[in-house]
């Protein structure tokens, strides 16, 4: 008798199960279908540009003659930012932050000091910055960092404060070193503390100035490497800056004063000013301050110099917002900001610190903003930034891309959104102007959507690489303002900071019909229009959408059109609907043992609205309270233009509503879609022990529509699930929450000969289901007969939540829902007879003709949390499947269309991005690329056509990425160019007399003080150079200015060094090898004369 053998059955289980999953269910070949074009050869992923405010901006820098500004951040990221359109993004791979930024002005080069004690070369002359060279300190930590103009000599202050010295093109350091206690001597019997200041003397390069923060500045000499004079003040110094003529300084105080000093008077300073402290009459001293943080002085040809400031402020000024003052002559100008300085930079005409330097401009840094403010008008008015950066204005809740837009879209949306600017700017241009544009040969519309915690949505042209706000749109003016006394927060339960946050958004491009849902269970359905309206009420429905098995009604007689023909009517509530003029009507109530019933969470206006161009209110859906319990958040949310409807859903069930008509359809618990085919055991829901009394509050934390995993529970604990949390687990099964929905003309049930238009609903637990919908002819009768809406089975299950859903045909080509072409809604006259005739068109549609006699018309393509189908229709047969992921879950699934074919795009919650084709669910790339950590992403990430994908990678930026290979091989040309060949300006001219009698600027051959010859060489143990990943090649094409010669045979002196360097090595290691075989030979003779002297 032969053995059974249990191992040898589950190994050839394992094996079908494997082999259905790639190839699809029995009886379906793989490949003869039809063909597929995409393979894995169109794929790859790369990031393209990153948009918006840098996130937690640390230090900043900028280039006078390049006219480009960089931006460090906490995190260590590099934001290089030239004329509109082009910016760039750079990251340290340390992560450290950034505390210091020098340009090689003019030489395309850019020197970044970070936290972690690292200095590093950055070249610019490339479209994509790279890393040349890297120095490691190892015993000194990094405190200030400074660059003179047109130097290849790096000073380095650090914490102990010493100094030293880096060449910049070898990234070496110098022997000179200015030790601290040779630059104080006896003048402080104490450590000065770190370094806060380095820079030479406009008119000497040999004088340095060094500030220490204990209150002592050095005004070094380089060449006799001693102090000249010592300058002490009883006040910590934050700053230092130099009258252009070498003769005069300035420094700001931790108690809020300036002191100005002359060079050659260290007593006491020659003027000591206090900005903003209240000036005794005795003649005291002022009043303590808070520290002034930085301060420039520039002069002026013509004028008076303008000393300007962050900081200083008093004491007693308590909840003032932070302060930038400019002090010209004898007016002082304080200029409040939004948000506090991390820095300031003055824009000046020369980048020569020897003349007068002409501000025009001052570049303030905020924590959350970039201001840039005119000096040369009265009033000081800030130029209109035409940099995205106000992308986290309002803190970003949910995205939305569109790629491949109608081409009239961006047009109507920028002249709707040209009347909202703001007025009073500044009447000259941005100042930042470098760099230039790329040659991108993408030429199709992209739109991005970005809803906010504040209720506004605005639409962004992110055409090109670029992004450039549109137009913004503001859903909180449809309600009431919240006031401040009970009765009001009883009746609408305000008790979130952001009532009116943007949960999900659904938009048609080609009707420009706008849906949004809040996370205070409402929606607002907008139509375009380019002209001005008031509208008297705002329209209102309000729905009861709360899901009971234990306590099942039947709906009412009179309900929607679709409710009295359902086939099976059961456990939804009653939905009070609207159907009559477009009144509020007082629904709200609470019953006599204070449990609330029909009250909305929000209450809208009933004031007139006045409504200007763009986007104005058609109609607003409220879920109110059911017996004390709260409306659960919506979940899904579609909207289809050609039909005039649109679908929502949440925990409890769905609702239909018909926003031509304003009524409800369709209000049914999610069970009831099943009738009497439910496939689960649904267990009845507890009993509640109490109602939930008046005082209860709803929960409006922003959730995702997916069944969101346990283990990211640890990692944010704002990854809630979207069920709420007050499901049990008796009633998991009860609640079957609705995650998906999709319009489209298909098949209605199995087996149908003809295509009908219909609503495919998605849930949480994995089940596809078909609802019919019998439209009236277009034109007027579609306004007076009711629409028919009927459950008409399941299609199919999969496991996890249902994400996405779409159709092809049977050539394998996307069917798009239909979609009905934009016409002005307030037209009049002429326009008017345009606007019935398009109302009465037949709806845009490339479903397939009903007079096709094909086997299999149609395919469903079904994707959820871990598996995707493809369904044949309308036999309703799986043909392929695969499993995507089995340990992790898909958190954004899209079917999207590429250049020359369809595939899916997956987005998983362990960081794989994947693509399978279509029909066959091929696996084409599958690409570790980001670890979720938060719910930011998940709740951003998006696809659209043409491979391009983006996400919120901050709280204030967003980042766009590419899976297209096409995009790829094209992102090099499409970046703009940060580096432009442009002349230095020229010296300002000694003049005559000058140079007679001296007293013009003096030079310094730097060279030869820091060289090798004369300072010696570093401490090797000091810090560690670390060349960069293009080594010398990126250097030899990054020296091409100014010191181009000299850099070039600086790289052949590298070179040569390289090689000496290396011949040193082996003369040591033969030198070494020397010494061993010596001392081993002495051994061996020894040993052998005590042998022979024992032997005798």
């Amino acid at each position: 008798m032969k053995k059974f053998n249990i191992r040898k059955v589950l190994d050839g289980l394992k094996e079908q199960a494997s082999s259905s999953v790639s190839s699809g269910q029995s009886g379906a070949p793989e490949n003869n279908l039809m063909h597929e074009t995409l393979q894995s050869e169109n794929f790859q992923l790369c990031k393209t540009v990153r948009h918006g405010f840098p996130y937690q901006p640390s230090s900043m820098a900028h280039d006078p003659v390049q006219k480009i500004l960089a931006i460090g951040t906490q995190s260590g990221a590099l934001r290089l930012f030239g004329r509109p359109g082009v910016e760039c993004y750079c990251q340290h791979e340390s992560g450290a932050a950034v505390i210091s930024l020098q340009f090689l002005i003019n030489e395309g080069a850019l020197v970044s000091a970070l936290a972690d004690d690292s200095v590093h070369l950055w070249n610019l002359r490339q479209r994509r910055p790279a890393i040349l060279h890297s120095l490691k300190f190892n015993r000194e930590r990094i405190t200030f960092v400074h660059l003179p103009f047109q130097s290849k000599w790096l000073y380095i202050g650090t914490e102990k404060g010493n100094i030293h010295i880096v060449n910049v093109e070898s990234f070496t350091l110098s022997g000179y070193v200015i030790m601290w206690n040779k630059a104080i001597e006896l003048s402080s019997k104490a450590h000065p503390g770190p370094v806060v200041h380095i820079s030479d003397n406009p008119m000497d390069e040999g004088k340095l100035i060094i500030g220490y923060e204990a209150g002592i500045v050095v005004l070094w000499d380089l060449k006799s490497k001693k102090a000249d004079y010592r300058y002490t003040y009883d006040e910590a110094i934050h700053s230092v800056a130099w009258h252009h003529e070498g003769k005069q300084f300035i420094c700001s105080h931790s108690d809020g004063t300036l002191t100005i000093w002359n060079i050659k008077g260290q007593g006491k300073p020659f003027q000591t000013i206090t900005p903003h402290g209240k000036q005794p009459k005795d003649g005291k001293k002022p009043e303590p301050c808070k520290p002034i943080l930085k301060v420039e002085y520039k002069t002026t040809r013509l004028g008076d110099p303008f000393m300007i400031l962050s900081g200083g402020l008093s004491y007693d000024t308590v909840g003032r917002r932070p302060c930038l003052t400019v002090m010209h002559g004898k007016s002082t100008a304080v200029l409040e900001m939004d948000y506090p300085i991390v820095d300031f930079l003055t824009l000046c005409e020369t980048p020569y610190s020897n003349d007068f330097q002409e501000p025009y401009a001052v570049v303030v840094l905020l924590e959350k903003d970039l201001v840039v403010i005119d000096l040369a008008q009265n009033g000081y008015p800030i130029f209109e930034n035409p940099y995205p950066l106000t992308i986290h204005e309002s803190p970003v809740t949910c995205c939305e891309y569109f790629a491949d837009c109608p081409v009239d879209l961006i047009p109507a949306l920028y002249s709707v959104g040209s009347r909202q600017k703001r007025q009073g700017y500044s009447k000259k241009e941005w100042p930042i102007s470098g760099g230039n544009w790329g040659l991108g040969t993408q030429s199709y519309p992209e739109i991005i959507i970005t809803g906010h915690a504040d209720g506004t949505v605005k639409f962004w042209d992110a055409s090109a690489i670029m992004l450039q706000v549109l137009y913004k749109l503001k859903t909180a003016k449809v309600f009431e303002k919240s006031r401040n006394n009970k009765e009001d927060k009883q009746n609408t339960e305000i008790v979130d900071e952001d009532p009116f946050a943007i949960q999900i958004m659904a938009w048609c491009p080609e009707s420009r019909m706008l849906c949004v849902a809040g996370v205070s269970a409402n929606l607002i359905i907008y139509r375009f229009s380019k002209q001005e309206i008031t509208t008297e009420v705002v329209q209102l429905l309000e729905v009861r959408l709360q899901y009971e098995v234990n306590d099942m009604e039947s709906p009412p007689e009179g309900g929607g059109g679709g409710d009295r023909d359902l086939p099976t009517p059961g456990a939804a509530s009653p939905s009070p609907q609207t159907t009559g003029p477009p009144t509020h009507p007082s629904t709200s109530s609470n019953s006599s043992d204070g449990v609330r019933d029909n009250v909305p969470c929000l209450k809208v206006r009933s004031t007139p609205l006045k409504q200007s161009s763009g986007y104005q209110v058609e109609l607003v859906v409220q879920l109110v309270w059911v017996s004390g319990e709260p409306p659960q958040q919506i979940t899904s949310l579609a909207l289809n233009s050609s039909y005039g409807l649109i679908v929502f859903g949440n925990s409890n069930g769905l609702a239909v509503v018909d926003y031509l008509q304003k009524t409800v359809l369709l209000n049914l618990g999610t069970v009831e879609l099943y009738g009497s085919n439910d496939p689960y055991q649904r267990q009845a829901r507890s009993p509640r022990k109490a109602r939930q009394p008046a005082g209860a509050k709803m929960s409006r934390k922003l959730s995702l529509p997916t069944e969101l995993k346990p283990d990211l529970d640890h990692r944010d604990n704002s990854f809630s699930r979207s069920r709420s949390s007050s499901v049990t687990s008796i009633d998991k099964e009860a609640r079957e929450a609705i995650t998906s929905f999709h319009f489209c003309e298909t098949f209605a049930r199995k087996g149908d000969s003809a295509i009908t238009p219909c609503l495919y609903v998605g849930t949480s637990l994995g089940t596809v289901l078909a609802v019919a919908l019998n439209l009236p002819p277009a034109g007027e009768q579609r306004l007076l007969q009711p629409v028919i809406v009927l459950p008409s089975g399941t299609l199919a299950r999969l496991k996890g939540s249902i994400l996405r859903m779409a159709f092809l045909d049977n050539t394998g080509t996307f069917l798009p829902p239909a979609f009905e072409t934009w016409y002005e809604p307030n037209a009049a006259g002429a326009d008017s007879e345009e606007r019935d005739k398009a109302r009465k068109r037949r709806p845009v549609s490339v479903s397939p003709s009903t007079s096709q006699e094909l086997q299999e018309s149609q395919y469903a393509v079904v994707c959820s949390e871990k598996q995707a189908k493809v369904i044949a229709l309308p036999s309703q047969n799986c043909i392929f499947k695969h499993s995507i992921t089995e340990t992790s879950f898909v958190l954004r699934a899209d079917v999207v269309q590429m250049n020359i074919g369809n595939c899916v795009a997956c987005f998983c919650a362990n960081g794989h991005i994947m693509t399978l084709s279509l029909p066959g669910l091929r696996p084409l790339l599958d690409v570790n690329y980001l670890p979720l950590t938060d719910m930011r992403i998940a709740r951003t990430f998006c696809f659209t056509n043409l491979g391009q994908a983006m996400y919120l990678t901050s709280p204030t930026e967003i980042q766009r990425i590419t899976y297209s290979q096409e995009t790829c091989e094209n992102l090099q040309e499409m970046l703009g160019e940060l580096f432009t060949p442009v002349e230095t300006p020229e010296a300002p001219n000694r003049g005559f007399f000058k140079g007679l009698f001296g007293g013009g600027a003096t030079s310094l051959d730097r060279e030869e003080l820091f060289g090798e010859t004369q300072a010696g060489k570093a401490s090797r143990g000091l810090a560690q150079h670390i060349p960069g990943p293009q080594g010398l090649e990126g250097m030899k094409g990054a020296a091409s200015g100014v010191v181009a010669d000299l850099a070039r045979a600086r790289i052949a002196l590298d070179e040569r060094g390289q090689k000496l360097g290396e011949l040193d090595e082996r003369t040591a290691a033969m030198l070494a090898s020397a010494d061993s075989f010596g001392k081993h030979a002495h051994d061996v003779r020894c040993y052998i004369m005590i042998r022979n002297i024992k032997l005798i």
